[in-house]
C-alpha cells in the first residue's frame, strides 16, 4: 500500500513518513466478493485489515436472532486489530458487506517493526487502545439499547 494512502489511515496518521514507508513495506492486497468471509468468530487470527476499496460488516451471529450486524467498515478503517495485539479468537465475523479490497499486515511483521522502532509503537499502541476503548463504548450502548427494547 502507498505510504500516502496510509497516511489517511487513522492508525497511522500520527506515524513519520520515514515510519509509513516502513508500514507500507508490510502488507500485501486480497480481493473479496461481496458475501465473502475474511475471518469467522472463534477462528485464530494472525492479522488485521485496512479497508483499500469497497465496505465490511463486522457481525456477531446471535442465537434465535441471526446475524446482528455491529459496523459496516469503509475505505480508510481497519479492522482485526486485537488479533495483533493479543492471542485469542476472532471476537466477530468479518464478511465483505460488497466486493472489497483489503490491505492485510501479518501480526509477527508488524511485532518486529514496532520491537525495532519504539516510537512507532508508541504511537500504534495508544491508538489501538483509543480505537479498542470507543469500540467497546459503542458496543456497550448497543447492548443498553437492545436490553431497553427487548422489556417491551
Amino acid at each position: 500500500m502507498d505510504a500516502e494512502l496510509l497516511r489517511k489511515v487513522a492508525l497511522f496518521e500520527g506515524l513519520t513518513q520515514g515510519q509509513l514507508a516502513k508500514v507500507a513495506q508490510l502488507g500485501h492486497t486480497r480481493d473479496y466478493p461481496a458475501g465473502a468471509f475474511l475471518f469467522r468468530e472463534g477462528e485464530g487470527g494472525q492479522e488485521m485489515f485496512v479497508i483499500a476499496q469497497g465496505k465490511v460488516r463486522i457481525s456477531k451471529s446471535v442465537p434465535g436472532i441471526g446475524e446482528e450486524a455491529l459496523a459496516i467498515l469503509e475505505p480508510g478503517q481497519y479492522f482485526g486489530e486485537m488479533a495483533v495485539i493479543e492471542d485469542s479468537p476472532r471476537s466477530a465475523d468479518a464478511i465483505a458487506h460488497v466486493s472489497c479490497s483489503v490491505w492485510a499486515i501479518e501480526r509477527s511483521k508488524l511485532d518486529q517493526l514496532m520491537f525495532t522502532d519504539k516510537d512507532l509503537a508508541y504511537v500504534l499502541l495508544w491508538t489501538f487502545v483509543r480505537t479498542l476503548s470507543e469500540r467497546l463504548r459503542e458496543t456497550n450502548d448497543k447492548i443498553k439499547a437492545f436490553f431497553a427494547i427487548s422489556r417491551f
